[in-house]
């Protein structure tokens, strides 16, 4: 897909009307500390850090839509319980976001819990049922569902089995899209691929699909033939698997096979990859891309969100920025503007990474400022270099410096593995730049005092750390300049 055509795809998907159907939870996602192993036994203590709670299964799949900018009704079933009630009102905060709620006092509210620690999920916890809905709240469900598709422009059922998407209202979403011509497409779960009928397409993972067909779905070979294999035992239009770091491959009816291969990607979390993928396979669908483009933007929007720690969403920036970074170098997409630093920082952060901070002009890049940085870099988890622009090197150190102008500086700079994001500044101090990324750790050469550093005071008071870090002896610009001047 080249990035114009993104670019109108995601514009198109503000316009979009989705309706999304089926198994809601709580996923509950408990961050702490491991230091320890516990002496009752062999097993690791958490010291709790904190906890957040988050729309999961096909709340989650309903927020990613929302977060592309889509119209988007969610009808589910919730107990009659406290996580109930907070699904319902995690649903109130989500903007473009509403919700067709049936309450069953039957069934408890799933909620599956994570414990996470040092960005790795230790264990999960599961509380739920998957009993069918039966009776007058599934009659409820399926009329909920009926209104919710009549004004759909994309009808997204997400299955996890836990009872929602019976006969019935599956039936009730069917005949009413039907009716409107609006694309049915389907998260599955479970071996009957035939019982969600004529829609127009089936997205399992390549577990789902080896458990639907009894065959393997390791290799491309194995797969196209589970997916022929698919088409047989349903009435679907077509079948497109996903394959983690394999891409995804697509069967229309008739058809020969389509693989898609993926950019890698630093996973931190695949939760949640599957309800990205469907998200954005329903807003390219909606939109009138053809089942191709609807596969490359699944790709490239799960491609994002596995980068996420917990259960994530995906913007329309980030989807940008994913596909600008297949055509850029790697030292280019480290070089970003203040705008661009302050949306990295945040979802390093959300993937529990401990930000740095450091600055200067790094003009004659020599073996002083490599020892500097790599040292930096031991005392974070992502490290940012704010870079004085040429005016403001000028400004400091007099005519005739920079050496070498801004955008080789920074080119040098990015291309070092330590660095991890380079931000150009124009002010007399980096302050600007702290205050917008709000480093864990300030990071200064230790010719400086903790007192004196810029920035210093602003980074602890919301208890951050200022450290000063040593320097190799016998290195600076001006010496390398002179040595040259003398040389010359």
């Amino acid at each position: 897909m080249s990035l114009s055509g993104l670019q109108h795809l995601i514009e198109a998907a503000g316009r979009v009307r989705a309706a999304c159907i089926g198994d809601v939870m709580l996923d509950r996602f408990v961050y702490g500390v491991v230091d320890r192993v516990s002496p009752e036994a062999p097993i690791p203590v958490m010291n709790l850090a904190h906890e957040r709670a988050m729309l999961g299964g096909a709340g989650n799949v309903a927020r990613n839509l929302a977060a592309l900018g889509a119209s988007t009704t969610l009808v589910c079933a919730v107990g009659r319980d406290e996580a109930g009630r907070t699904l319902e009102a995690l649903i109130g905060e989500e903007a473009g976001l509403v919700s067709a709620l049936v309450a069953d006092a039957l069934r408890p509210t799933t909620v599956k819990t994570r414990f996470i620690a040092s960005g790795q999920q230790l264990m999960r916890l599961d509380h739920e049922t998957n009993l069918g809905l039966v009776g007058e709240v599934e009659a409820q469900l399926a009329a909920a569902a009926e209104a919710a598709v009549q004004g759909a422009d994309v009808v997204l059922l997400s299955d996890y089995a836990k009872g929602v998407l019976t006969r019935g209202v599956i039936a009730a979403c069917m005949a009413a899209a039907r009716k409107t011509g609006a694309p049915v497409v389907v998260d599955p779960k479970g071996r009957d691929f035939a019982r969600y009928g004529a829609v127009d397409l089936i997205k399992p993972n390549a577990k789902e699909l080896a458990l639907a067909t009894g065959l393997p779905t390791q290799t491309d070979a194995e797969v196209e033939v589970a997916l022929s294999a698919a088409l047989e035992g349903c009435a679907a239009k077509a079948v497109l698997v996903t394959r983690a770091g394999a891409g995804m491959s697509l069967r229309r009816r008739g058809e020969a096979v389509r693989h898609f291969r993926g950019s890698p990607r630093q996973v931190f979390d695949v939760s949640g990859a599957g309800d990205t993928a469907l998200s954005a396979l329903g807003a390219a669908l909606a939109v009138g891309a053809d089942l191709e483009a609807a596969a490359e933007f699944a790709l490239l929007a799960s491609g994002v969100v596995v980068g996420k720690i917990g259960t994530a969403v995906v913007t329309p920036g980030e989807l940008v920025e994913a596909e600008m970074a297949q055509r850029l170098s790697a030292a280019e997409m480290k070089i970003a503007p203040h705008e661009r630093m302050m949306a990295v920082v945040q979802r390093w952060r959300g993937q529990g990474l401990r930000v740095g901070f450091t600055n200067g002009c790094f003009d004659i890049l020599h073996r002083g400022h490599v020892a500097y940085l790599s040292e930096a870099r031991r005392s974070c988890d992502r490290l940012i270099v704010g870079l004085n622009t040429d005016a403001s090197v000028r400004a400091l150190k007099g005519e005739g410096r920079p050496v070498n102008d801004l955008e080789s500086r920074a080119m040098v700079l990015a291309g070092l593995a330590c660095v991890d994001l380079v931000v150009p500044f124009d002010a007399p101090t980096p302050v600007a730049l702290i205050e917008g990324a709000r480093p864990d750790v300030l990071l200064k050469g230790a010719d400086y005092t903790k007192e004196s550093v810029v920035g210093a005071d602003f980074v602890l008071a919301y208890g951050g750390e200022v450290v000063l870090v040593p320097l190799v002896e016998g290195y600076s610009t001006t010496s390398a300049i002179n040595r040259m001047t003398r040389k010359a």
